[in-house]
């Protein structure tokens, strides 16, 4: 499976926000982050607390691709 984090990278450019402010915000670990930086798959635990910090949802964060 692939997946792809490409959106909330965007989303956290057009807030003005660095990595480290979303990991504070939404108590994700850096080895959470370096996943996502790989695009790699992590819980969906991670991805409600982002959505709830960036007020967003899911499919605004992460893209699911076909291999």
């Amino acid at each position: 499976m692939k997946f792809s984090y490409s959106k909330l990278w965007k989303i956290l450019i057009d807030k003005k926000m660095m990595k480290k402010d979303l990991m504070a915000k939404a108590s994700i670990t850096s080895s959470t982050m370096a996943k996502m930086g790989k695009d790699q798959p992590v819980s969906m635990e991670v991805l409600g607390r982002i959505c709830e910090a960036l007020d967003c949802n899911i499919g605004d964060i992460v893209d699911y691709l076909k291999e």
